[in-house]
C-alpha cells in the first residue's frame, strides 16, 4: 500500500513535469518501454530490488539502456528516484504514469478477450456499445486470446468486467442447478 502510494506520489510528479514541458507523449512513450523492459528482463528487476548496489552505479545501468531511447527528463527522473532510494518502484511508477496519461488524455483502456480473433465487423460491434457509454473518450483497444474461456467473450473497462463468455454461462448454469 506504502509503496503504491509513493509510486503514484512520483508518477504524478513526473506528469506535471512533462505535460509543463510539453513532451508527455514522449514519456509516456518511455514509461510504457520502462514498463515493457521491467516485464521481459529478470536481471532489471534484480537490479532494481538489490540494495547493494548503489545508486550512481544504478544511474549508470540506466544511462547504458536508455540514453538515446529516452527524453532527457525520463532518464533524470529515474536518476533521481534511484538516488532517492525508490528505484525498486519504478515499475509500478510507469505503470501508474500510463493510467494517469491516459485520464489526463481521455484515453480509456479497453481489454476485449476473446478465444478466437474476432472479426472487424464483430470487434465494431462491441466497440460502439462502449463507445456509446464512454462518448468524448478515445479507446484504446487491447485484444487477448484465451481459448479458457470456451466462446463468446470478455469486455475489461477498468475496473469494470462485461462477462459473456460461454465458461462464465456454464458456471452459472451449474450454480442455479445446484441451488
Amino acid at each position: 500500500m506504502k509503496g503504491s502510494i509513493i509510486a503514484t506520489r512520483y508518477a504524478k510528479s513526473l506528469l506535471d513535469l512533462s505535460l509543463e514541458k510539453n513532451i508527455s507523449d514522449k514519456v509516456n512513450n518511455d514509461m510504457i518501454q520502462l514498463s515493457e523492459i521491467c516485464a521481459s528482463s529478470t536481471d532489471l528487476l534484480s537490479v532494481l530490488n538489490n540494495p547493494t548496489i548503489n545508486a550512481t552505479k544504478k544511474s549508470e545501468i540506466f544511462s547504458a539502456i536508455f540514453n538515446g531511447k529516452v527524453v532527457k527528463e525520463t532518464l533524470d527522473f529515474m536518476n533521481l528516484v534511484a538516488t532517492n532510494s525508490r528505484e525498486s518502484l519504478l515499475p509500478i511508477i510507469a505503470q501508474t504514469f500510463t493510467k494517469l496519461y491516459n485520464t489526463h488524455n481521455n484515453i480509456l483502456e479497453v481489454e476485449l478477450i476473446s478465444t478466437i480473433v474476432l472479426d472487424e465487423a464483430t470487434k465494431s460491434k462491441i466497440l460502439d456499445k462502449v463507445k456509446a457509454n464512454y462518448e468524448g473518450s478515445t479507446i484504446q483497444l487491447t485484444e487477448i486470446i484465451d481459448e479458457s474461456i470456451l466462446g463468446g467473450f470478455i469486455v475489461k473497462i477498468g475496473d469494470m468486467q462485461i462477462d459473456s463468455s460461454v465458461a462464465s454461462q456454464l458456471s452459472n448454469l451449474k450454480n442455479v442447478l445446484l441451488n
